[in-house]
């Protein structure tokens, strides 16, 4: 059990407005885990006060980039010895088994620590142009009050891919969790009050969705960097947009895995699997869509199927178990849906489509993969967020590209292939943020995002410091050079 009393509110431990909180259970063993204060409207209006005061009065923004990058440092220092302790919440709150909690949360927010940690001295804060009237200083600025909202599949990852970049370029933050992981932000909101942000700089405030709407629309917020479903950006975007606010938005997506007929199946098979079933296939990046092509059909499908069968279920606590629960049993509910409507639309189940044998107690779906599927059916156009893999047939690589970008979304992709120039062919006709060769990943010293409906925006690298920062043009006077 993890119990917090209080709201971190500008760094410090704060009474919540009310006695309302939000009780955490585990998805695997349905026991509580902890429980939070639920932040509420007055919450909100003191947390962006404390923020408001920091930028507007503070030392923060104007402190130099690498006395920030100090406290960054500092930070990543404390969580490096820590981490299994935050691994272990985590684990508890969503049922991400550990080795997942250690591969998609903990190895990427180490490279976005030392990606940013870096960017400190590059950057360019400040640059001299020459135009047409002589010489203009461009620099970038911090934005001002962030209000940083996170999901909860991966959220060690995204709450310090978010808060970090915004500190670094001088934002003070009011880092927003989902209600099914709010423990280990506000134990990661300690973390960063214990590295030395100075007062007012981060708050971290537990909440449902009208909360969360009172935030983004809240005067005192200048910029939301939103992660979280296509539905749920489009009404982030409408309310922030329509009072002109900074926005980023990384939603949803639907990717598609080509196969290549080069492909060699004994040694991608897994990896292949992997790509779209990680973290339970709740992953917005996850290669859910497998195009194969028709004379290797039946073989990729198959060994698909042996690759999904084969993997562990169970105890999110158990080292040897690859697949741990879904969040919730709505979730649970929704991905039964999809799998019934898959049926009903004429796919044809291989493997999976049902609860594990033996884990009666959970938010359990087995591995499910699904042959026979059109471009055009439910399974393959919409997100499931649950494991499940389609395999759909092309006859052509200019036919396998278009159904690749025969979607809404535009997030991610791969492409499997002994040829890597063919590859690569391949990844520059696909319309999406991040793709793959061989395998999926993305490099946090690169920009990622989405086309399509799958978001606004983009994170990580240059690019993503850059999203927290305005530009400013100062024109030098007639005749002015700084060389003389």
């Amino acid at each position: 059990m993890t119990d917090y009393d209080e709201l971190l509110i500008g760094g410090e431990w704060v009474a919540p407005s009310s006695d309302q909180r939000i009780d955490v259970r585990s998805p695997a063993t349905l026991e509580l885990v902890g429980s939070v204060p639920e932040a509420l409207e007055a919450d909100v209006d003191s947390a962006v006060a404390a923020a408001r005061r920091a930028f507007d009065r503070g030392p923060w923004p104007t402190t130099p980039p690498e006395e920030r990058a100090a406290v960054i440092a500092k930070f990543t220092e404390l969580l490096t010895s820590r981490i299994d302790e935050v691994g272990g919440i985590i684990t508890g709150e969503m049922g991400a088994p550990t080795a997942t909690v250690q591969m998609m949360m903990w190895t990427p927010a180490q490279a976005v620590l030392g990606v940013y940690s870096g960017l400190a001295t590059t950057f360019p804060w400040e640059e001299t142009r020459t135009g047409m009237f002589g010489e203009s200083r461009v620099r970038r600025e911090p934005v001002g009050v962030v209000a940083a909202i996170i999901p909860w599949n991966v959220p060690l990852f995204i709450a310090i891919n978010k808060v970090v970049p915004a500190l670094l370029a001088g934002c003070t933050v009011i880092l927003k969790p989902a209600p099914e992981t709010p423990i280990d932000a506000l134990w990661l909101g300690a973390l960063f009050t214990e590295a030395g942000l100075p007062e007012g700089v981060l708050s971290v405030l537990p909440a449902d969705r009208e909360v969360s709407e009172y935030l983004v629309t809240h005067p005192g917020v200048d910029k939301v960097s939103f992660t979280g479903s296509t539905a749920a950006g489009r009404r982030v975007g409408a309310l922030a947009t329509e009072r002109l606010k900074r926005l980023s938005l990384e939603l949803g997506g639907k990717s598609a895995a080509i196969v290549l007929d080069d492909v060699d199946l004994g040694a991608s098979a897994f990896m292949l699997a992997y790509s779209g079933l990680m973290n339970s296939g709740q992953a917005c990046v996850a290669q859910t869509r497998v195009l194969a092509p028709r004379n290797r059909y039946d073989e990729v499908t198959e060994a698909l199927a042996a690759a999904a069968s084969a993997m562990t279920v169970g105890d999110p606590l158990d080292p040897s178990t690859q697949l741990g629960p879904l969040v919730a049993e709505r979730q649970r509910d929704r991905v039964e849906a999809y799998i019934e409507k898959g049926k009903a639309e004429g796919a044809r189940l291989v493997t999976g489509g049902g609860r594990p044998a033996g884990l009666d107690k959970g938010w359990y779906v087995e591995p499910t993969v699904f042959a026979d599927v059109e471009s055009k059916m439910t399974i393959a156009q919409e997100e499931i967020f649950g494991p499940v893999l389609s395999v759909i047939p092309y006859d052509t690589v200019e036919q396998a590209v278009d159904i690749a970008n025969d979607s809404d979304y535009g997030l991610a992709g791969s492409v499997w292939t002994q040829d890597i120039d063919r590859g690569l062919d391949i990844a520059r006709q696909v319309r999406t943020g991040t793709y793959g060769i061989n395998w999926y990943a993305f490099d946090m010293g690169s920009p990622f995002g989405g086309y399509k409906c799958s978001g606004i925006g983009r994170e990580d690298g240059p690019e993503g410091l850059a999203a927290f920062c305005e530009l400013k043009s100062i024109l030098m006077p007639l005749g002015y050079s700084s060389a003389s």
